[in-house]
Parts: structure tokens; C-alpha cells; sequence
């Protein structure tokens, strides 16, 4: 059996951007997604803590040092410009494995950075 355990967490991110116009998911900063140990395409859990919405979406990455995150496609009319989010990523396990194992969880300062 395998189980669904926390691995990645960047807590409390500010939205940069929101582009309804592009094709879904969030773009994040290259040195965010490193420090997270996300990759690209990954799938994401994006939690507002504006409003409580929870969507899930994947990882694009942006540019290095930039601080951004935005939020893409129907995403930006959920999560807006200005708004406080936590991304989490998730990876299957054995409990054994999750006795064990130790998520990666990033805390960047108010303008996105390490």
C-alpha cells in the first residue's frame, strides 16, 4: 500500500501576476522551485488564504530571482494579484517510507525570496 504524504511546501508566496489569457497552471520563480524540490510540470496544491479556494494545477518554472508566482488561466480567477498562497506537492509512499521521510518546506520573505 502506498500512501499520499507532504513533500514539498512553499509557505506563504505573494501572487505577482494572475493571466486568465494563458493555458492553466502557476509560474514560480526558478530559485523557489529549487529550494521546494519541485520541478516543472509537477503537480501542485495551491491553498488562498484569501478566500479558502484550493486547487490543484502544475509547475512552471520562472524566471531565476524573479519572485514570481502567477497564477495562469481559469487558476487566476480563483487567486488573485496580491494574494497570499501556500503550494504543496504530494508524493506516494509506503508508510514505511513516511516514517521516515522529511518534506522539503521553504518560507521566502514578502517579496518572494529565500
Amino acid at each position: 500500500m502506498q500512501i499520499q504524504v507532504l513533500k514539498s511546501k512553499i509557505h506563504n508566496v505573494f501572487v505577482t501576476e494572475a493571466n486568465i489569457d494563458y493555458i492553466g497552471s502557476i509560474t514560480i520563480d526558478e530559485d523557489l522551485i529549487d529550494a521546494a524540490s519541485l520541478v516543472a510540470g509537477e503537480q501542485v496544491h495551491v491553498l488562498n488564504h484569501r478566500n479558502g479556494e484550493r486547487l490543484i494545477t502544475y509547475v512552471i518554472t520562472g524566471p531565476r530571482g524573479s519572485g514570481v508566482i502567477c497564477m495562469n488561466g481559469p487558476a487566476a480567477l480563483k487567486i488573485s494579484k496580491g494574494d497570499k498562497v501556500i503550494v504543496v506537492s504530494y508524493a506516494a509512499m509506503t508508510p514505511e517510507e513516511a516514517k521516515v521521510f522529511k518534506p522539503t518546506v521553504i518560507f521566502p520573505n514578502e517579496g518572494n525570496r529565500l
